[in-house]
């Protein structure tokens, strides 16, 4: 590659990194660790969702409450039709029924009709059942709640582990910086060498492409960083491109207070509780449904015909009411085929407890498993950083030494580009260490239910 082409290279490069950096601006939002995972808890379209369906199952409470009281139905017809009739047992299903004694004759002459009742419906004793029914609504409210609280706490978890992604890719876009400004020192010097003849003129046209890599790098890692606030704006459900100000997360290592923790208090074991719960009160419910209803009623109605006792059809007498009457009573309702169905619908209901069960134990199983796995992965972090540590000061030793042979006449370009390489990723290396220790704190956050064991190492 020639001087005019490294040169054509390297203005293009610097075009896209001004044009990139310009286009960036105007669209930034400082936020915080705390706020970013208020916004997210309050905005977000599927937590709302959620608190909607908890509002409505608290309302299905009410409702379920609410046939305990008696019903009243008020009710007014009018109708022509002809008074043929006759006795005798029907069975009415599909069929509109003319009432009165039985006709001498077919005769098709309308006759108006009406009838007005006020009817009282009551089941006063149902042996439980309702009781039952109301159990089933508010162990589904709760359920519904719970859910909720298991949802809020998997989204902050998201945003809390999204925040830390993006503090990296800051980071790494440091870094990259960082190193572009190596590679123009080190080409500023071996310009001046070329000149003195100490170095050979082709070092500085190496140095020109060693600093388009480093551009196209920091291009990789700007796109990097830009990608990672766009998925953290839209867990805040935001338009604007996030800018995290706890930067001082990965200069520092977290602790990990010894915290006493039961797995009964977990989200997850709480909502898998409460679907057991639910699962429970649903067989309570079958138990109570073959029991006997007492209901009580009471009927206080008229009728009026346009056919009069003597046999006289009068058409529109039927519109006035002429008969009053009341009647009152109470019935027992016992379901006698209704145990086998019932006994049925309980294995079904017995099996569907069981599963919930199941699905409790191996959350706790899960749980359990994932709490020793994260206090290994974060006393094995803390180690690395350490010797990531370690390796970044032999890196930045190893590099100025080598920068100084270099200016001397010691060592070629080659050698120089290979440890400037191994400080970079020396750098890199050492953030990484950082993020996955403050990933790990969150994970055991995570398992043990309480993020406050993360939010609080926040300084």
């Amino acid at each position: 590659m020639d001087r005019k082409m490294l040169f054509l290279c390297q203005l293009l490069v610097g075009l896209v990194f001004s044009n990139h950096t310009m286009a960036q601006g105007g669209t930034d939002t400082p936020v915080n660790l705390r706020s970013a995972v208020e916004i997210a808890d309050q905005r977000h379209h599927l937590l709302n969702a959620r608190r909607y369906e908890v509002k409505a199952a608290t309302k299905n409470i009410d409702v379920i409450r609410y046939i305990k009281k008696p019903a009243i139905d008020a009710s007014y017809q009018a109708n022509l039709a002809t008074a043929n009739n006759v006795t005798g047992l029907f069975y009415p299903d599909g069929i509109l029924p003319i009432s009165g004694p039985p006709s001498y004759k077919n005769d098709f002459t309308p006759v108006a009709g009406s009838a007005a009742s006020v009817l009282l419906n009551w089941q006063a004793i149902t042996f439980g059942q309702q009781n039952a029914q109301i159990d089933v609504s508010v162990a589904e409210a709760n359920s519904k709640r719970l859910g909720l609280e298991q949802e809020r706490f998997k989204n902050k978890l998201e945003v809390i582990s999204k925040y830390l992604d993006v503090l990296l890719a800051f980071e790494t876009q440091r870094i990259q910086e960082q190193n572009i400004k190596r590679v123009e020192v080190n080409l500023k010097q071996s310009k001046v060498l070329s000149t003195t003849g100490i170095r050979p003129g082709v070092d500085t046209a190496l140095f020109l492409s060693e600093l388009s890599k480093a551009k196209v790098e920091w291009l990789n890692a700007n796109r990097g960083l830009e990608t990672e606030q766009w998925l953290l704006a839209q867990l805040m459900v935001i338009d604007a491109l996030p800018i995290p100000t706890d930067t001082s997360l990965l200069h520092t290592l977290p602790t990990l207070p010894f915290v006493d923790t039961f797995l009964t208090t977990h989200p997850y074991i709480q909502f898998a509780q409460s679907q057991m719960d639910v699962s429970r009160s649903k067989e309570q419910l079958l138990k109570k449904s073959y029991l006997p209803k007492l209901t009580l009623f009471g009927i206080a109605f008229a009728r009026g015909s346009g056919v009069h006792a003597n046999g006289d059809v009068k058409m529109l007498d039927g519109l006035g009411l002429s008969r009053f009457n009341y009647g009152a009573g109470v019935q027992l309702v016992f379901p006698i085929m209704k145990y086998g169905e019932v006994k049925k619908q309980l294995q079904v209901q017995n099996l569907l407890t069981e599963a919930a069960k199941e699905t409790l134990l191996e959350s706790n199983t899960q749980l359990l498993a994932q709490q020793r796995i994260a206090a290994t992965t974060f006393t094995s972090s803390l180690s690395i950083v350490a010797e990531t540590g370690r390796q970044l000061k032999s890196a930045q030793y190893a590099f100025n030494a080598m920068q100084t042979r270099y200016t001397t006449g010691l060592v070629n370009l080659s050698d120089l580009v290979q440890v400037q390489y191994s400080l970079l990723q020396a750098e890199l290396d050492v953030k990484t260490a950082y993020w996955n220790a403050w990933k790990a704190l969150l994970l055991q956050a995570g398992v043990k239910g309480d993020l406050n064991l993360f939010l609080n190492e926040i300084k």
